[in-house]
C-alpha cells in the first residue's frame, strides 16, 4: 500500500509541475494586471489542479459573488478549493508568501498580505478589501489566523474582521472539512495527512497528500450574512459571534 501511495504521489507531482508550468506560461503571456484578471487566472489554475488530482468537491449552499467570506482553516488546500469554486481575492498572513508553489501563486493572484504587529498593515488590508469590492470580487480570509487539525475552532482574531465590518460589506460564514477513502490504510488520518498544521515540513506533507486516494472536500456556505448583535463595535465580541456563526455552518459546537 505504501508503494502504491508513493507511486501515486510521484505521478501527481509530475502532473502538478505540468499544471504549474502551464499556469506560469499563461501568466507570462497574458500579463494580467487588474484584480479581476488575476482572480480569473487563479480560478483557472486551481480548478485545473483540483480536476487533475481527482479531488471531489461537494458544495452545500452558494458561494457569495461579492462581500466577505470567512471560514475555518485546515490546510493549504483550503485556498486551492475556494479559488477553484469562484474567482476571489484572499487576505492572508504574510508568511504564506514563503510557502512553496502556493506562495508564488497567491502573490501573482493579488493576495492582500497582512503582517501582524506592523504599522500600516490594517490600512493595507482595508485598502485591498475596498479594491476587491470595487472590482466586484469577494474577499476571503481565515479569522483563526493559522491552520489547525480540525478538532474544533481556534480563537478568531479580530483585526481583519474589524476591517471587513468597517467596509460595511456582508460577511458570509463558511465551513470546510475533508473526507478520505478508507482504502488509504490505518496509518493515514485527516488530522495528520490532510490538515497541515504545526511545524510540519510543507514539501513532505504535500508529497504525502498527493499520494492519497479518494480525497473529498465538503464546503458549506451559510444562506445569509452574519447578523451581529448590538455589541458589534466591540471587536472581541464580534470575533466571538463570527466564530459561533462559522461553527454553526459546520454543525459543530464551540
Amino acid at each position: 500500500m505504501q508503494f502504491l501511495r508513493t507511486l501515486r504521489a510521484v505521478r501527481r507531482t509530475i502532473v502538478l509541475v505540468g499544471v504549474f508550468i502551464y499556469a506560469g506560461t499563461e501568466l507570462i503571456l497574458t500579463r494580467p494586471k487588474d484584480r479581476v484578471a488575476r482572480a480569473d487566472w487563479l480560478h483557472r489554475f486551481c480548478a485545473r489542479a483540483i480536476k487533475r488530482f481527482g479531488i471531489k468537491v461537494d458544495v452545500i449552499g452558494k458561494p457569495p459573488d461579492k462581500g466577505v467570506l470567512i471560514s475555518n482553516h485546515l490546510s493549504y488546500m483550503d485556498i486551492v478549493t475556494f479559488a477553484a469554486l469562484h474567482r476571489c481575492v484572499f487576505c492572508s498572513k504574510a508568511e504564506i508568501r514563503t510557502w512553496p508553489v502556493l506562495g508564488w501563486m497567491t502573490t501573482m493572484a493579488g493576495t492582500v498580505y497582512v503582517e501582524r504587529g506592523r504599522g500600516g498593515s490594517a490600512v493595507k488590508a482595508a485598502k485591498g478589501m475596498q479594491e476587491a469590492s470595487a472590482a466586484g470580487l469577494p474577499v476571503i480570509f481565515f479569522p483563526e489566523g493559522t491552520t489547525s487539525n480540525g478538532e474544533g475552532l481556534l480563537k478568531f482574531h479580530s483585526g481583519l474582521l474589524a476591517q471587513a465590518m468597517a467596509s460595511e460589506e456582508p460577511i458570509v460564514p463558511a465551513f470546510i472539512r475533508y473526507h478520505l477513502d478508507q482504502d488509504n490504510g490505518p496509518d493515514v488520518s485527516i488530522a495528520d495527512d490532510v490538515s497541515y498544521w504545526g511545524n510540519r515540513d510543507m514539501l513532505a506533507h504535500i508529497f504525502k497528500f498527493l499520494g492519497l486516494k479518494g480525497v473529498r472536500v465538503e464546503v458549506r456556505f451559510a444562506e445569509k450574512p452574519i447578523q451581529f448583535s448590538a455589541d458589534v463595535l466591540h471587536r472581541k465580541v464580534a470575533a466571538d459571534e463570527a466564530r459561533v456563526a462559522v461553527a454553526r455552518v459546520g454543525g459543530i459546537r464551540v
